[in-house]
């Protein structure tokens, strides 16, 4: 079962409900508002929120357990081929930047969009005084927009350009502190010989620090947790083994 529709007296409640069917996290399903809740006068004419649920591919690998880990938990990621923007990635382009000005516009949130195309990729840079409220919390407010616009440019299908969103360089500058903060406790783990676990992070940041690990064979990295946000545990590769040998010797 692929997809499932549900009610609820509240679109969140229809949420889990179509999650409870499918057997998935939020973070694994796309969801379609069918209707909103109408609560409708002395209860006549009322109707309960209904959404559809499908599964999509999961953003990252995860491994469930530490005994079946393998040695680093996400593949490096594969770089997009070089390629020319063409005329319909231009329109898809322009239709998400017609998106993203009106959210901004009803967000009332005055901000300037310079567009940028580099590797067959559209970058959107929003500049203004509001910058810290279009990155939010750990980029949260970035990433909704991101995903927001590559659904609208037709990124599913595979043949959109993808669209990267962006304020005040906050991209590459949250990439450097991860990096940094994934090495610094990857040689904690290394020299304490015991697991380390991080905050809760988005697959996007999990993503980042996975690969910068993957660089060292000393250490092993998995994801733990439901949801969207997730911890990160660096452990130590000797632990992972110890662990499979006494596995097979029960």
């Amino acid at each position: 079962m692929d997809s499932v529709e549900a009610n609820g007296s509240s679109i969140d409640e229809a949420i889990e409900s179509a999650l409870k069917l499918l057997g998935a996290t939020r973070d694994r399903v796309d969801i379609e508002i069918l209707h909103n809740a109408v609560r409708g006068l002395f209860g006549i004419g009322s109707r309960k929120a209904r959404v559809r649920a499908t599964l999509r591919a999961p953003i990252d690998t995860e491994h469930p357990t530490l005994a079946t880990a393998a040695p680093h938990e996400a593949a490096p990621e594969t770089p997009a081929p070089m390629r020319a923007i063409s005329a319909d990635d231009q329109r898809a382009a322009e239709c998400a930047r017609d998106v993203l000005e009106e959210i901004l516009r009803h967000m009332e949130v005055p901000a300037a969009i310079n567009v940028r195309h580099a590797d067959g990729a559209v970058l959107f840079e929003l500049t203004g005084d509001s910058s810290g409220v279009l990155i939010g919390r750990r980029g949260q407010m970035l990433d909704a927009l991101e995903y927001l616009l590559n659904r609208v440019a037709g990124r599913d299908e595979g043949s959109a350009p993808r669209i990267i969103v962006d304020s005040e360089n906050y991209r590459a500058r949250r990439r450097d502190a991860l990096q940094e903060l994934a090495r610094r406790m990857g040689e904690q783990a290394k020299k304490k010989q015991k697991p380390v676990t991080l905050n809760p992070m988005s697959p996007r940041d999990r993503r980042i620090v996975h690969l910068i690990l993957q660089e060292d064979s000393s250490l092993v990295t998995k994801s733990s947790g439901k949801g969207y946000f997730r911890k990160l545990i660096i452990i130590p590769a000797g632990m992972v083994k110890r662990r499979r040998d006494a596995a097979e010797h029960e």
